[in-house]
């Protein structure tokens, strides 16, 4: 018996997943060249319960990903919630929670996060982000510049001589290593709620389907045992809706 949901959800006969590599808490590209991570379990996970085989759609940064979904080339994706993209794409609740922080060298003046939005500061982003997003409405008098992806944030940062990085607290320390000589800002300047989205031309039904696998993934430990698994730190489980 066909399942009733393959029709909103695998129009092609396969699910298309839109998977960021752009965050490594999320995804990264593995060996091959493909994709592994707690995004790409939970979509094949989803294939699974459709009973459709998945077809990972893999992108370098959060906003190509999100103009997939939204152009209904891909059938679902996994993003931060953001006002602006709920435009086209109908979020589930959030099923991981992570950190946007603020990353500066050990001689700026800077020493919170409060102190950052000062005429004369520029901000580094990553392209499309949550964070860009957040930040291009909240940020009143700091001047915000844009990498080509969330990785090359601080590359970019450098190369440019901004006067700070902006990015999901993992990335930022792990370049904090890599390059030395930098330190993050106390605490958060926003918290990232990263959940499932599908097109909303799909439909509340599918909307509804989505929400309730979310809420089920995260009750069933599905969420937790996968960020184990890929050995992710500081980012933690959702609370259920």
């Amino acid at each position: 018996m066909t399942n009733p949901l393959h029709t909103l959800f695998a129009p092609t006969g396969r699910l298309r997943a839109s998977i960021n590599v752009g965050n490594p808490i999320l995804a990264s590209r593995d060996d091959a060249g493909g994709a592994k991570g707690v995004s790409v379990d939970l979509a094949r996970a989803f294939g699974a319960r459709l009973a459709v085989d998945v077809e990972l759609c893999i992108f370098a940064s959060a906003g190509e990903s999100v103009e997939a979904v939204a152009a209904d080339k891909a059938d679902i994706g996994f993003f931060a919630v953001d006002p602006q993209r709920g435009a086209s794409i109908a979020f589930t609740a959030p099923y991981v929670l992570i950190e946007g922080c603020y990353l500066v060298r050990n001689g700026s003046p800077l020493q919170t996060n409060d102190e950052v939005d000062r005429e004369g500061t520029t901000v580094m982003v990553g392209k499309g982000s949550a964070y860009d997003l957040y930040l291009s409405r909240s940020l009143q008098r700091a001047t915000i510049l844009r990498a080509p992806t969330s990785p090359a944030v601080v590359d970019s940062f450098l190369s440019e001589n901004a006067d700070v990085a902006a990015g999901v607290r993992q990335q930022l320390e792990a370049d904090a290593r890599r390059h030395g000589g930098l330190r993050l800002l106390p605490g958060r300047f926003m918290e990232i709620r990263q959940a499932m989205g599908v097109p909303k031309s799909r439909g509340e039904q599918a909307a509804q389907a989505l929400a309730s696998f979310v809420e089920e993934m995260k009750a069933s430990g599905f969420v937790a045992d996968a960020l184990r698994r890929h050995e992710i730190h500081g980012a933690a489980v959702a609370p259920l809706v």
